[in-house]
């Protein structure tokens, strides 16, 4: 999504702005982030800015600078994360999101813009038009729950949700989903996402919260139960 913006804007935000595309993946591991004055004039900025935006961006190993090339998203490198993302467990995955999401629907309470929701409703609509294809389902859900960590303008929870949307493309989450997702449980997923959705529009943070604990409990629940699918 582009940020067109008019308010004048430090370096610290500007990267977090880079750095928020890039965890939306408008900017894939490898690809060339456009020129300074391509940026600037995306961002409502000025070169300065960005550039300076750019050194901080590649202090932290998010860019690195090609001289006569340009500036380029650091790709995909084995290492700790790499190996956790590939070894976590669908149980650890779940148990992950209870520790953040039911805070994050009370953060989209107190952020969500109404852009935000229309993004959301389009996926809830996605979803529901899905009851009986579980990998668009998946694919759309996996989305929502991105597009509520966005909502919160928390660029830590947008990167650890990212993290963990590693871990769903990841082969025995496919078994998973193969095993627990049928038409009945995408139907009740669905009704639970609404009543989510609801609460956060309503700035009701408490029910939000409590509804998407019994969300994932559900879900938990779906992994734990031999018999579903």
């Amino acid at each position: 999504m582009d940020i067109h913006t008019t308010e004048k804007i430090g370096s610290s935000d500007m990267a977090r702005l880079i750095r928020r595309a890039i965890m939306r993946g408008e900017f894939a591991p490898d690809d060339r982030l456009p020129s300074e004055r391509l940026l600037a004039e995306r961002f409502g900025t000025a070169r300065g800015t960005v550039r300076s935006a750019l050194a901080r961006l590649e202090k932290d190993g998010t860019v690195e600078t090609r001289p006569g090339s340009g500036t380029y998203v650091v790709g995909n490198k084995p290492g700790i994360m790499s190996e956790i993302v590939a070894n976590a467990s669908p149980l650890e995955l779940i148990d992950a999101r209870f520790a953040l999401e039911p805070h994050s629907c009370r953060l989209a309470v107190l952020n969500a813009r109404p852009t935000d929701f229309v993004k959301i409703d389009a996926v809830l609509e996605e979803m529901e038009q899905a009851v009986s294809d579980p990998v668009r389902f998946s694919d759309a859900d996996t989305q929502f729950h991105t597009l509520l960590a966005e909502s919160t303008g928390n660029s830590l929870i947008i990167w650890v949700v990212s993290q963990i949307n590693r871990v769903r493309q990841q082969e025995q989450w496919s078994e998973v989903r193969h095993l627990t997702l049928n038409e009945e449980t995408i139907r009740n997923y669905n009704r639970e996402h609404r009543l989510i959705v609801e609460a956060i529009k309503q700035r009701e943070p408490e029910r939000a919260a409590n509804l998407m604990k019994e969300h994932l409990q559900t879900a938990r629940s779906s992994l734990t139960t031999p018999e579903v699918g």
